[in-house]
């Protein structure tokens, strides 16, 4: 069993119930789900068994009641949420027929945001950061940076999931945000347009990752998503393409938000184990492709179906 921590913000999504539907119009919606990028990533990484914690923040309102509750009947170690006064923060969203989203997030000025690090003498083996979390205001990324520092001098690796979204990453430079991180980050976990952001004008994944290579000498593997192609696997040695896993031939696609969250959990926890770059890639493509088949963005029964081999 490995231990892997994280930091970041904890909310509640509310989301369309028809495609098709923008935000700025008066219609339907379902939810409240359980959300957060690194919620997504620590409840995922929990039900895999491993010895998980979150450092984050929820409001003293139902919402946050039924956070801490999900998050601790997943096993993660919630004793450093911090839970303050205001409003659960929340994320709004709506799809497109063609897939994609919309969203409107209420993050800053909440408890989510005003979470502080309280340093421990726990070191764990993974320090996921997730690069919307460094978005939401100086200060809150200043806690995570400060964790982030922490837990890489006393010997932890760092992974990173850059999920920058435009609307979050405004006009600042995308290093300006990250560039902290990924000085100490040797699991890198991007999309295909996020790891050309970070490469200045590189055009092709594989010059990409050599010019990464060179500019961040900690980093030891890049992970690239793909979407329907899989995903490939770079280190300094070697190169892997994994495929997706073909789960709409059993289960129907229902919501794929989280699901990137949820392979990043299933990969750093697989190395994090000891296990090879193969076996990590394939545990990934299953935990997302579960993520995809249920309503909510920690809905997926990943531990059930993996350790009952149902998928």
């Amino acid at each position: 069993m490995a231990k892997i921590y994280t930091m970041g913000e904890i909310l509640m999504e509310i989301m369309r119930v028809e495609k098709d539907k923008p935000l700025d119009q008066a219609d339907f919606f379902k939810g409240p789900f359980p959300s957060g990028a690194p919620a997504i990533f620590i409840s995922t990484a929990a039900q895999l068994g491993n010895d998980t914690k979150i450092w984050g923040g929820v409001g003293k309102d139902k919402f946050g009641e039924a956070l801490i509750r999900r998050l601790k009947n997943d096993g993660v170690d919630v004793s450093d949420v911090m839970v303050g006064e205001g409003s659960t923060a929340a994320a709004f969203v709506a799809y497109s027929g063609s897939g994609d989203r919309e969203f409107i997030f209420h993050v800053n000025g909440t408890p989510a945001s005003d979470a502080v690090f309280r340093e421990t003498g726990n070191i764990p083996d993974f320090f996921h950061v997730m690069g919307c979390s460094l978005t939401i205001n100086d200060s809150f990324k200043g806690e995570i940076e400060h964790a982030c520092r922490y837990f890489h001098d006393k010997g932890a690796q760092i992974s990173f999931d850059p999920n920058i979204r435009p609307t979050l990453l405004g006009n600042r430079n995308i290093m300006d945000i990250a560039g902290n991180v990924m000085n100490r980050c040797s699991v890198f976990l991007p999309g295909r347009d996020e790891l050309l952001l970070f490469s200045e004008g590189r055009t092709g994944l594989h010059e990409a990752a050599a010019f990464l290579f060179e500019k961040f000498p900690k980093l030891e593997l890049i992970h690239i998503k793909l979407g329907r192609y899989g995903s490939q696997i770079i280190t300094r040695k070697e190169k892997l393409v994994i495929p997706i896993y073909p789960i709409e031939k059993k289960y129907p696609i229902v919501d794929p938000t989280g699901a990137g969250d949820s392979f990043d959990a299933a990969f750093v926890s697989a190395i994090a184990g000891g296990k090879d770059l193969e076996y990590a890639g394939n545990l990934a493509a299953k935990a997302g492709a579960i993520n995809s088949i249920a309503l909510g963005p920690m809905a997926g029964d990943i531990k059930g179906m993996i350790s009952q081999n149902l998928i």
